[in-house]
């Protein structure tokens, strides 16, 4: 499953839209999945290079990667400990929603993880190869 989905954009318009899988938290603390819009626009990014569809900057502290084991399952649900993008560089995984929905995630897969608070979530490695994924820290 592609966690990213691009939408194509309208004709002669400036205006794209990627659609991002998002993991939440909702008010009685039950964990879903649903996916958040984020607006892009034709910019000239990287000039003399051709514009490019761009989103606006979004503030972000710092990075980790982490590497889950072979078979390995995070035992009890929980939140994620801090707001941040995931992007697989490696491997498989399954997260599964305090709500029972899962997710498969393998390599170019981002997932906006936001479920800082409630019961939270599991992660199980389903890969012959241990999971390396990228987290960004968002402000």
């Amino acid at each position: 499953m592609m966690a990213c989905l691009w939408s194509a954009p309208k004709q002669n318009t400036k205006v794209h839209r990627m659609m991002v899988l998002r993991l939440y938290a909702d008010g009685n603390g039950e964990s879903h999945f649903d996916t958040q819009e984020i607006a892009m626009s034709l910019q000239e990014f990287a000039p003399p290079a051709a514009p490019i569809y761009v989103s606006e900057p979004q503030a972000a502290s710092r990075f980790v990667l982490i590497e889950l084991p072979v078979a390995w399952g995070g035992g009890q649900p929980h939140p994620t400990p801090s707001r941040h993008m995931m992007f697989c560089l490696s491997g498989s995984f399954k997260i599964t929603a305090s709500d029972g929905e899962s997710r498969e995630f393998s390599i170019g897969d981002a997932l906006l993880m936001a479920d800082t608070n409630g019961k939270g979530h599991t992660t199980t490695v389903t890969s012959g190869q241990p999971a390396t994924v990228l987290m960004i820290r968002l402000e």
